[in-house]
């Protein structure tokens, strides 16, 4: 059943176009500790049951109701939306998709309009930002509210990759940025400079839990980066407690992200549990791991 909460009044409002995770929630605490006030469209069937009673106001709308959270936003006064959280791509390949989610007219026109060539993860995105846009409401990053969410450079954990984990992070780096240039995905899952698994459309946690069932030995490493072609307005990389307890039961022991473009949701608790489950978290640069493959 959708759910609706009444908007409050405040001079500065923000609206959050919510799909699966913890990162909308972290979004809102964020921009209201900036002043903001937060509208919130959560997509059915994704959002996190906390994020109603975090946000502002706050409505349930279906995948594939675009008109209707675009009537949201406008009836809150919004000018100006973030996207947060996963949106699983997988909803769009279910059997009789058109009569489960029974989409309104502007999700059909944004569908023939922006989609005919690809459904990538960007042209995806991007057709979103377009149907808005005709209404006058405009997508902006998420990190203009919360960019101390970036992670910083550096060892985060007491573990440090070995030597041999460094190699598997460089070779993984490099096949994660063309992942990504593709826009396939963003993860790469590595053993003994073999890829294991590259994630598509089921998602970081799907991928490693794949390369766990091929590598039962365990002990690789993840790799997780930015698009090169990054746009900052969606897709933006994230990872937290699931990361590292789906790493942790999958045989994972290293993770690697990029510096300044990955998000770290709930960073105190994602690195006192993989110090206590002994899985190296490290966040570098692109031009650190280019010098490091040169040398």
């Amino acid at each position: 059943m959708d759910q609706a909460r009444t908007p409050r009044t405040s001079p500065q409002r923000v609206g959050l176009l919510a799909g699966a995770g913890r990162f909308p929630i972290a979004f809102a605490r964020s921009a209201q500790a900036r002043g903001y006030s937060v509208h919130c469209v959560g997509i059915a069937g994704l959002f996190d049951p906390e994020l109603p009673e975090v946000v502002d106001s706050f409505e349930s709308v279906s995948v594939a109701r675009v008109g209707r959270a675009i009537r949201s936003f406008k009836r809150a006064g919004v000018r100006h939306v973030v996207m947060a959280g996963k949106v699983e791509k997988r909803l769009w390949f279910q059997p009789a998709r058109f009569f489960h989610y029974l989409p309104d007219w502007r999700t059909v026109h944004m569908c023939l309009k922006y989609l005919r060539q690809d459904k990538k993860d960007d042209t995806f995105s991007l057709a979103v930002i377009r149907e808005f846009e005709r209404d006058r409401i405009r997508f902006e990053s998420a990190l203009k509210y919360c960019p101390e969410l970036l992670v910083k450079h550096g060892f985060l954990t007491r573990r440090r990759p070995s030597p041999s984990q460094w190699q598997d992070i460089k070779f993984g780096w490099t096949i994660a940025k063309e992942l990504g240039r593709l826009d396939i995905g963003q993860t790469v899952v590595v053993s003994e400079r073999a890829v294991l698994a590259l994630e598509a459309i089921e998602g970081t946690d799907e991928a490693i839990r794949r390369a766990g069932q091929l590598c039962k030995r365990g002990g690789f490493t993840v790799v997780k980066v930015a698009k090169p072609q990054q746009d900052m307005r969606f897709d933006v990389p994230a990872v937290g407690i699931t990361t590292i307890q789906t790493m942790h039961e999958s045989g994972g022991r290293v993770l690697a992200i990029e510096a300044g473009l990955t998000i770290l949701l709930d960073h105190d608790e994602v690195i006192r549990l993989a110090d206590k489950l002994g899985i190296a978290i490290v966040a570098l640069k692109h031009e650190e791991v280019q010098m490091r493959m040169a040398s």
